[in-house]
């Protein structure tokens, strides 16, 4: 046989095994014909070998199964997203009375928990986006569930408990569901139960809360700076079935001015001062009711509605987060990027929050008049990780939201809210129980063991503010409190991301 011919023989079988996988990938029918008349005018093949190969390529290809699984002609893409958390936590205040316990002692949680968040998103055809996530806990500022809590049925001497095949607390709740307009790239439009699209810190917005309504976006970049500004509107509380109008609905209006400056390569300055206002009515049980927010006179019971309910009268709120992120070059750690961070609030009516506070209870109080000018909080803290992650107010690995194997990320700050200075129903619920009249300091350490996997230790110490004052607010971590008092939380994390 001639150098030619088995040449030929040599390219031809090469050939047909690349067809063939391209074929088993479900791309020869687009690369067939291209790949072939290359070799034609390259002169490797002749235009009848070509033609040979085409046919016997044709009649090899097995056609690949059709999918049972069904996607919308509307969907453009698809993605599955989530985390699943594990816990260990202990959460301990010092207790003045009541609660089943003398003056003194300690009240306290120690338990083991786990989080469960999963769901879709993508893009649609037209400019359109979307996304559905599910949840545990039926909680708004927390999707935690305790190991080993289940109510169960009562047993013999008519305590509930479970056992350890019971699920009554296990179960799924809508965490997100939203889509998203952006007709433009400077504009969107977001409506539905979404993430916090506002820029925004826990120390007015717990990072877990998912507002529910409408939101827009507008933004503008002039040379390094790039300016925006966000409108919400938040359906806070719906009446029903006592009104069924959306006028006695209670909305939260936000209103946001941002910018961004681009100092350097890995340098930037940002805020964004955003105002809260109230609207609407709401139930007269819940947030209609007038917030007073003190424990008892005498301690005992302190947790009842009548003296540590949820009310929003009298809030103008003034929020002015900031952020200076910067790089940080440090032997032996590599490339890591630094941020200073901090939140300014200032309730505009809180004299009048304040006064009112004291009218509907004058009793709850350890004063003989309203304590006024308890209006401001603020937060200041200080962050390093590896360069590269995204990192924000609630960015970052210690919160999940990002993970790469061998990276690492700390944040510290001190945080002071005095009683009438925020909204108590959206605070943090962690740092420091969802409660006002409260300060201290926070600390954080998360580890990326794997890209999916993530170990975390936080650790925070609060205490009171005006002695003279409750700690107001409501939380389930430890319901029947108030005033907190020498606050401490620890919290151990291990989170998987996909």
């Amino acid at each position: 046989m001639s150098k030619r011919n088995k040449f030929n023989k040599w390219i031809l079988g090469g050939t047909g095994a690349l067809l063939a996988v391209l074929a088993a990938t479900g791309r020869a029918a687009d690369n067939t014909e291209a790949l072939l008349d290359a070799l034609v005018k390259k002169g490797i093949l002749t235009a009848k070998e070509a033609k040979d190969i085409q046919a016997e390529n044709t009649a090899n290809i097995t056609p690949l199964p059709a999918t049972k699984w069904k996607i919308s002609d509307s969907i453009k893409s698809i993605g599955l997203f989530g985390d699943a958390r594990f816990r260990y936590e202990y959460r301990g205040t010092d207790n003045p009375k009541g609660a089943g316990l003398s003056s003194g002692d300690t009240y306290y949680r120690e338990r083991f928990r786990y989080a469960l968040r999963f769901g879709i998103k993508g893009d649609l055809f037209d400019d359109w986006s979307y996304g559905v996530r599910v949840e545990t806990s039926a909680n708004p500022r927390s999707p935690w569930v305790t190991f080993a809590d289940d109510t169960g049925k009562a047993n013999s001497g008519g305590v509930s408990g479970g056992t350890p095949s019971d699920k009554t607390s296990d179960f799924l709740n809508v965490g997100q569901v939203f889509l998203n307009w952006h007709p433009a790239s400077w504009y969107e439009m977001t409506v539905g139960r979404m993430p916090n699209p506002l820029y925004i810190t826990p120390m007015v917005w717990d990072s877990d809360i998912n507002p529910e309504g409408a939101f827009e976006k507008a933004k503008y970049s002039v040379g390094n700076v790039d300016l925006f500004a966000d409108f919400g509107q938040f359906d806070y509380q719906n009446v029903n079935p006592a009104q069924h109008n959306p006028s006695s609905d209670a909305f939260i209006l936000a209103w946001q001015l941002g910018a961004n400056v681009n100092i350097a390569k890995d340098m930037a300055f940002k805020t964004a001062p955003v105002l809260y206002n109230y609207t609407g009515r709401g139930a007269n049980a819940g947030v209609n009711t007038t917030f007073v927010g003190q424990g008892s006179a005498t301690g005992a019971n302190p947790n009842t509605a009548a003296l540590n309910q949820n009310g929003v009268n009298d809030l103008l709120v003034l929020e002015v987060p900031v952020e200076f992120t910067f790089p940080v070059n440090a032997p032996g750690l590599g490339a890591l990027e630094g941020r200073l961070f901090g939140d300014f609030g200032y309730n505009l009516q809180g004299d009048d929050r304040a006064r009112a506070a004291f009218g509907a209870n004058p009793g709850a109080f350890s004063t003989s008049s309203a304590v006024t000018g308890q209006n401001k909080a603020y937060q200041i803290g200080f962050g390093i990780g590896n360069r590269g992650p995204v990192y924000g107010p609630t960015q970052g690995l210690v919160y999940g939201s990002t993970s790469k194997k061998g990276t690492w990320e700390t944040r510290f700050y001190w945080q002071h809210v005095e009683q009438y200075a925020l909204d108590v129903n959206l605070i943090d619920s962690d740092f420091f129980e969802g409660r006002a009249n409260l300060e201290g300091f926070y600390g954080s350490l998360a580890y990326s063991i794997t890209d999916a996997v993530i170990g975390t230790v936080r650790y925070g110490h609060a205490d009171r503010i005006n002695s003279n004052l409750g700690t107001g607010g409501n939380n389930l971590d430890l319901p029947q409190i108030n005033p907190i008092r020498n606050y401490n939380v620890v919290q151990f994390d291990l989170t998987w991301r996909f």
